[in-house]
């Protein structure tokens, strides 16, 4: 090696991480940390629809691109064990899917640039500062707009036999923002005439304890837990012979009355605009936090006929999908 070899060397090792991003023929390297299991068939959705949208960006996988792919089944102590599998690797940036990712990935660097996705209020959380200007690393796009919640409750009310004691279903420890669901619901069950009540759950036999709630509708919010363990509170759900309303329609395609929810994959998509961005220079601190903007309500009829209840017309008008 001469000289003049040597030199070139040392001014790439002195350039800045943005100069850096701009070489065309770096291999970067990203970080992603998700909640669902590996082999949950939303997870795998949502990775595929993240490999196509970086690739339509120029983000090809074995080209300029390795991904570092993490998932937690739900379960915080893995999440935490895989969030230092990743720092260690030292990844140019990290892709943080649902609340815990985050919380876990931004315990552990100040430093790499995280884009985080379907995560609710991340102002109140702290991962933040505001959604204009997030400041520090962390920016991405949120899963969750005020009204949402009192509207899950209001599509309760549009079932026959007429729906007037619900049970608010969430797991405290992995849906930390449920308080301020719970306001929103609160507030418009008073409106609805309609009573409301908490139903904390965080592990099989507080899910099977559904079955015995003395209330004629489950209203189940946004929560990894809930979604890990969707097998087993649907099971319940069917035991319980009450009608109910989720927050992904994952569980509408797997049996669950209806939902009404963000389009995650669009979510994943955005993610990717950002994550390019970042590794073209852009910093998390100035690119805003965004809100969704697709969101779509999801109904099973043959599970309405098996629980014996009559939807509204007008529900069903609007309904994005129908199962029949």
């Amino acid at each position: 090696m001469n000289r003049r070899e040597l030199l070139t060397l040392g001014m790439i090792a002195a350039l800045p991480a943005a100069a850096l991003a701009q070489q065309p023929n770096a291999t970067r390297r990203l970080g992603v940390l998700s909640v669902t299991a590996a082999d949950d068939a939303i997870g795998q959705t949502r990775s595929m629809v993240l490999v196509e949208a970086l690739a339509g960006l120029g983000w090809k996988e074995r080209d300029n691109l390795k991904i570092d792919w993490r998932s937690g089944g739900g379960d915080r102590v893995r999440i935490a064990q895989l969030a230092d599998e990743l720092i260690a690797l030292k990844p140019d940036i990290l892709l943080a899917v649902g609340t815990p990712s985050v919380e876990e990935l931004r315990r552990r660097t100040t430093t790499i640039p995280i884009v985080f996705a379907v995560v609710t209020d991340p102002v109140s959380q702290g991962f933040v500062e505001n959604l204009a200007h997030p400041g520090g690393n962390v920016t991405g796009f949120t899963d969750y707009d005020g009204p949402l919640a009192g509207k899950w409750l209001e599509m309760l009310t549009q079932v026959t036999p007429k729906v007037s004691h619900v049970a608010v279903v969430y797991n405290p420890a992995t849906a930390p923002f449920a308080p301020l669901m719970l306001r929103t619901i609160e507030d418009a069950a008073r409106t609805l005439h309609v009573t409301v009540e908490p139903a904390p759950v965080n592990d099989a036999v507080s899910i099977a304890a559904l079955a015995s709630r003395k209330v004629d509708g489950l209203l189940v919010l946004p929560d990894f837990f809930t979604m890990a363990n969707r097998g087993h509170l649907l099971a319940t759900i069917v035991k319980a012979r009450v009608p109910a309303v989720f927050w992904s329609r994952t569980f509408v395609d797997e049996g669950g009355l209806m939902s009404y929810s963000i389009d995650s994959t669009e979510q994943l998509r955005r993610a990717a605009s950002y994550v390019d961005r970042i590794l073209k220079g852009a910093q998390a601190a100035d690119l805003p936090v965004q809100n969704p903007t697709k969101f779509e309500l999801a109904v099973n009829l043959k599970t309405a006929k098996s629980l014996g209840v009559t939807l509204s017309p007008a529900l069903l008008a609007i309904a994005n999908d129908v199962i029949e």
